[in-house]
């Protein structure tokens, strides 16, 4: 196959992959860019959020931390608690397939939730670095396309439209629940159930830090202690 026919593949192979998600992100979105204008900030402080933030639940609170003028320091440990799950993602995200310094850095940038569940639901031989990319662009665009669709209606036309953020939470039912059928496996999603409400009775106010740390170690215990079938087979 030339090169053509590879990127053209690449392309579509993305599209085909984050199709539905983006969708999903244009629709949350909007939201957001409601949320924007209807705090009291410009319009277009919706695609300047969603353009360089770009980490979805981050940015709602960013809105909030911002009208009221919290400080600096407070924003950064504040995000860095919310958004501190993405350093456990680089353990499995498949970023070696990348190639190029830029495309590497942009990747490590777009490395959102729904980025890497999708990367990491997929067989590994049937990715390349260009199409991890091109859907982590799409998903960008459409996100920030969204937020501004919503900044300049919520501007224009004063809507309000409630409940709209729970797409968000059923983007990640989807999400989830895809990883699951890819896997063929319940056991992961359910330690991860568990690790959760554990989180949530401990420390209800760190609960997404504390829930991915205890899965994560969780994940090593299991590791440690799997039974390897294959070797005893081989005796056999």
């Amino acid at each position: 196959m030339d090169d053509q026919a590879t990127l053209t593949a690449d392309l579509r192979d993305a599209a085909r992959d984050v199709g539905p998600v983006a969708a999903g992100m244009f629709l949350l979105g909007t939201s957001f860019g409601l949320l924007v204008v209807g705090s009291g900030l410009a319009w277009w402080w919706a695609p300047v959020f969603s353009g360089i933030v770009f980490a979805g639940s981050a940015e709602f609170l960013l809105v909030a931390l911002a009208v009221v003028g919290t400080p600096l320091a407070t924003v950064a440990v504040t995000t860095l608690l919310v958004n501190g799950r993405h350093a456990f993602y680089g353990l499995s995200f498949p970023l070696h397939r990348v190639r190029g310094r830029a495309a590497r850095g942009y990747a490590v940038f777009a490395l959102i939730d729904e980025a890497y569940a999708l990367a990491t639901s997929r067989p590994t031989a049937d990715l390349t670095g260009r199409r991890i990319v091109t859907g982590q662009v799409i998903m960008h665009v459409s996100w920030v396309a969204g937020g501004l669709t919503g900044a300049l209606a919520g501007a224009r036309f004063s809507l309000q439209v409630p409940a709209l953020e729970f797409v968000f939470t059923a983007l990640f039912v989807v999400l989830a629940t895809e990883a699951v059928r890819a896997g063929r496996e319940a056991t992961g999603p359910l330690l991860a159930v568990v690790c959760a409400l554990v989180a949530r009775l401990v420390a209800p106010g760190e609960m997404l830090l504390v829930a991915m740390g205890l899965f994560l170690g969780v994940l090593l215990v299991r590791y440690r202690f799997a039974i390897p079938k294959e070797p005893d087979r081989a005796r056999h």
